[in-house]
Formats: C-alpha cells, structure tokens, sequence
C-alpha cells in the first residue's frame, strides 16, 4: 500500500491561493482516478478537482472553507503501490477536462466558427516545484535576500494591481490580510474607503469618484461591502452565510458602483424577422449540436458592431483610456450559488453557429463548474440575459473593468403600430429592451446610442443567408 498526496492545484498563473469550498468525498470511501474528489473557489472560479489516483481517500488535512496556498497537501489516498508508480505526480493535478472541439480554430488559443469552444486547461509541469522555490524562480531572485512571505505580499493579483493602478495606490502601503500579509482585493477596497488613503491618493479624475458613506469612515480592516449595524436575526429566521462566489460578487458590485459613473440607455428591437430565422432554422442548427436562441443574435449583433464603436470595447486605467484591440464578449451564467461571467474570445470572428454553440457550452460547464480560470477572463463587453426570467428590462452594473454592459429583455409578442404604403395599422409584433448600462466617464450618451442604434439595426434587418 503507498499513500499518494493530493494538493491544491495552481488554477491559473496569478493564482496563488484557493479555498477548498467542500468535500465531495469522506474519509473510508474508495476514490476512482478523475473522479471529482472536491470543490474548489478562487477568485476567479469555482471547479471541482479530480482525484489524481484510484484508492481509499486515507486522510482529510483541509477543512471545508479553508483557505491554503496551491501546492498544499489538502487529503491523501491510501491505494496499491503499483497502481501509485503508474499515477502522474501528485504535485501536478489538472482540472477535469471538457469536451474538444469538433472543429479546428482559426489560432491556438482561438475558437473555431463552427465547433464547440474547447475546454482550456493548465498545463501543469510534470514535476511543480515548492511554492516558495516557484515564486523564487519567478521574481528572478531564487537567492535574493527578498523572503517568500515578502514576494508573496508583493505578488498580489492581477486584478488587484488594475485596482492599484486605477487609484495610483502604492501595494505596499496597504494593510494585506491574506496569507503571509498578501494585499486582496477586500483589503483594497477597505484602503479606499479609509482615511489614510484619501490623505495619500492624488487627486485625479480616477481617484474623485465618490465612496459609500459607510465605505468612507470605514477602517482600513473593515469588511468591503458596507452593512448596516445591528442586523440580528429574528426567532424562526435562517442564517445562510454567503459563498465564496456571493462574497467576490458583492464586492466587484460595490465596487464597480464606487468607481463608474454609471448611465443607461434603453432601446425596442423588433425581433419579427429573426423569430421567423429560428422557426426555419431551429431543427437545422439542433442537428448540429446548437441551441438557435435570441441570445445568438444578439451577441453576433453586439460582436459585428463593437469593431465600429471601440469606446464601447474598451477599460479605464487612471486617466486613459485602453481600447482592446480583441472582442472577447463575456456572457452572465446565473447559478445557484451565484453568478459567473464566462468568456467568448475573439466573438467577432464567429459564425452565427459558432456563437450559439459557444454559449450553450460555456454556460453548461459553468453550471458543472467544468470552466477553468482562463475562461472568465479577459472579458471586453458584457452581456446579460434576463430577460430569460420575464424581465421586461434590466439596469445592470458594470463588469469591472469594462466599461458597458447590455441588459437584454424578455422576448414577447406585443401590439405595434405597423406603417404599410403610408397606412398605419395595428399588428402583432415580436418585441423585446435592449439595456445598456455604462461608465459616463470615457463613453458619452451619444456613443452609446449610436452604437445601440447600430445593433438594433443588424438585428431588425438580420439576413437568412447569415444564419
């Protein structure tokens, strides 16, 4: 018998830490090898781990809810010694993966127009080194007299230093309370929101975006999203503590509403001509392992038209302004436990097809958290669907750091007023909102509605021979 280490796996290259949300399996219970063994969150995504090795889970060592370093021994599986020879090393565990793609892309790392998005997934080195040698070897001072625990407090994410950056705050001078004082993005926030960050920060037109009240007498170890006080529950109340996922996204809420000065604008697209699309085209695009749904063409509208409007596709640092040169179109997946944003790169490049096959996967695999790390990031527009729910029209908040989000409505037959040869007359019409929320500070009204103009304007004349 041989007992083999399971670690934390390193769910991407600025990932540093995870905290194991629960076990999927109890000490005793015998363990296939690939078999998810438990769940893990980041501040990036939740995902469940396989078991490097088929045995009998020996051994808990981390306890659900616990936050530890990657390359951390969380369990061990007690299983023959012939069977642990002919394992990968237990140092270098790899998400499960997803499905391939059933066509070529057009580049590496690129998804092709007419096959299913591939499920990327970490390369890991065959052989991962200790966390502190990695991070040695990383800073290019594996014999510097710099500490692991000070490369770890300077090494923070990289949404973390975008949050720096775009405050022209200094990382080092900023309370950390993650493992061995490394900066988060709740200690961040907290500086914001506290004197001694006002009293250090330059005034610019970044930094004099107005704090929460409660935000701004806040202490630099005061929680980031603000509450009121003496909230108690009541006899017959349930308590539910929030998720992993619950917490981040409360927080990059509050935030993004601190940071943008957020505005909407509201537009009615007639759906008539594309209802009558998917009513011919429905069976034909089933076939070929897509889902014709609304959100199709409302993301290849959004993906054809952003090239033309790149304010609308691009992010805020300081007091510039970064127009992506890539249309990477982030698509909202509501879970139970949360919400989660995965990504559709280089959506421009896509087919009508490749698009719907695109989101149908990504959003199955966020909902079995197949997704890995690099597929909710990198986002350059948001899309939002709830419309899906009944909602007649949304007012969402800005994916940071983005600087617009499109809020889609629910898809209805309406009465309309229909205007043939110079006769008016009423009708039946399918109809729906387009809702765009977005940051005033770099995109003004008028690009904005040109640019919704735009979309409703692909959608209402939307071609058959495009589908």
């Amino acid at each position: 018998m041989a007992r083999i280490d399971v670690v934390m796996p390193q769910m991407g290259e600025s990932i540093a830490e995870g905290t194991l949300s629960r076990w999927l399996k109890k000490v005793g219970e015998p363990v296939k090898r690939d078999e998810p063994m438990f769940e893990i969150s980041t501040d990036k995504v939740d995902a469940e781990i396989p078991a490097p090795n088929a045995g009998v889970l020996a051994e808990i060592l981390v306890k659900e809810g616990e936050t530890v370093a990657v390359q951390t021994v969380v369990a061990r599986i007690e299983t023959d010694a012939s069977a642990a020879q002919a394992a990968p090393p237990p140092s270098a565990p790899v998400p499960a993966a997803a499905p391939a793609a059933s066509a070529p892309a057009p580049a590496a790392s690129r998804t092709g127009a007419s096959g299913p998005i591939p499920a990327p997934v970490s390369a890991a080195p065959a052989s991962a080194p200790a966390p502190s040698t990695a991070r040695a070897q990383a800073d290019g001072s594996p014999n510097g007299g710099e500490t692991a625990e000070e490369r770890l407090r300077r090494k923070s994410t990289p949404l973390v230093r975008k949050m720096a950056a775009e405050h022209n705050l200094d990382i080092t001078t900023i309370p950390g309370s993650g493992r061995a004082g490394r900066v988060t993005r709740d200690d961040v926030l907290s500086y914001l929101g506290s004197d001694t960050a006002t009293e250090r920060r330059p005034v610019t037109p970044a930094t004099a975006s107005p704090i929460a009240p409660a935000a701004r007498t806040a202490g630099a170890g005061a929680p980031a999203v603000p509450t009121p006080t003496g909230v108690e529950p009541w006899p017959g109340d349930r308590v539910e503590p929030w998720s992993r996922i619950r917490k981040l996204t409360a927080e990059h809420m509050v935030m993004s509403r601190r940071v943008s000065a957020h505005v909407n604008s509201f537009f009615e697209i007639d759906y008539t001509g594309i209802a009558r699309i998917r009513e011919r085209k429905k069976r034909e695009y089933a076939d070929r392992g897509a889902n014709l749904t609304y959100l199709a063409f409302i993301a290849k509208a959004i993906a054809d038209n952003l090239r033309k409007h790149p304010v609308v596709n691009a992010a805020v640092a300081g007091d510039a302004t970064i127009f992506r040169r890539d249309i990477n179109l982030g698509i909202a997946v509501a879970l139970d436990w949360g919400l989660i944003v995965p990504v559709i790169r280089h959506a421009d490049e896509l087919s009508l097809l490749g698009l719907a096959r695109a989101i149908g996967d990504l959003a199955d695999r966020a909902r079995t958290k197949k997704l890995s790390p690099d597929e909710v990031q990198k986002g350059t527009f948001t899309i939002t669907n709830p419309g899906v729910f009944g909602s007649f029209a949304g007012t969402p908040i800005i994916n940071q750091p983005q600087v617009a989000i499109l809020a889609v409505g629910t898809i209805e037959k309406r009465p309309a007023i229909i205007t043939v040869d110079g006769t008016d007359s009423i009708g039946v019409r399918t109809k729906g909102m387009l809702n765009m929320a977005y940051d005033h500070r770099i995109v003004d009204g008028s690009d904005a509605d040109r640019f919704l103009a735009d979309v409703k304007r692909t959608l209402e004349g939307f071609p058959e021979d495009a589908a």
